[in-house]
């Protein structure tokens, strides 16, 4: 008997499967025909004009959305299209929206802490002790996150880059599968940029990332392949570069 949410018409080394995903509201196809492939351990970029479907895509992949048609397929089996939002981050799929939310009247450190696997309780955290295993994570995290000399900072102290920085980490604590990052350089200083990159590159070594932004010169810092929406669906696929030389691309997005 199969379990709930779980497909077998579809059997995918892929990672993410999209295949003929359309989504329409009141008439307006905000999806059409949208089809999407990422490899385990794959960071992918998303690139387009405004209105080319990128959150619409994000909220089909995490349970907000439900498609009108097609097959969107997690981890080889998992059907996202029949789970809902609780179900598809229980499986493994976490997201990063475009404005930072972090505790602001807690440390990095204790922010760290709470979003790891296992969510320990408020109470639990101001009476007991991080374990070892914690700690060495929590190490891990901030290493990869540049916050290390930042860690016993108040979240209310930090610069507007630091904020992202702290929610990448904080969703590299629930450990997911696949990592969503919703325009991470938004409003960041050229620096601030240059080092998200490099956090981003880090936590693709241990985890599958897609990206949505809009910062060409930030896309080329990941030097990953590039996915171009245009009204729902796929125009462009390959490297920046190539991506950059189609004709469709620029006269749609690049050129603007």
């Amino acid at each position: 008997m199969k379990a709930p949410g779980i497909t077998h018409a579809r059997s995918t080394s892929a990672l993410l499967y999209l295949s003929g995903v359309s989504v329409s509201f009141d008439g307006f196809k905000a999806l059409n025909n949208l089809s999407l492939l990422v490899e385990p351990g794959e960071m992918r970029a998303i690139i387009g004009p405004n209105g080319a479907g990128k959150t619409t895509m994000m909220d089909v992949i995490t349970g907000k959305t439900r498609p009108d048609s097609g097959e969107v397929v997690f981890d080889g089996t998992a059907d996202l299209t029949k789970l809902d939002e609780a179900s598809i981050a229980t499986l493994g799929i976490g997201r990063k929206f475009q404005k930072p939310t972090v505790f602001e009247n807690h440390t990095v450190r204790d922010n760290l802490l709470l979003a790891l696997a296992g969510m320990r309780s408020w109470y639990r955290l101001l009476t007991a002790a991080p374990s070892k295993a914690e700690n060495d994570r929590l190490e891990q995290i901030l290493s990869i996150i540049r916050m290390g000399p930042q860690q016993h900072m108040l979240g209310a102290r930090l610069s507007h880059g630091q904020k992202q920085w702290l929610e990448i980490g904080m969703l590299l604590a629930q450990n997911p599968k696949l990592m969503l990052v919703d325009e991470p350089v938004a409003g960041m200083t050229d620096v601030e940029t240059e080092t998200t990159a490099q956090v981003l590159r880090e936590v693709n070594k241990s985890h599958s990332v897609v990206v949505v932004e809009h910062d060409m010169s930030f896309v080329r810092a990941l030097g990953v392949k590039v996915t171009v929406l245009h009204e729902g669906s796929t125009l462009a696929e390959g490297s920046l570069d190539q991506v950059s030389a189609d004709p469709r691309v620029v006269e749609v997005y690049l050129g603007r």
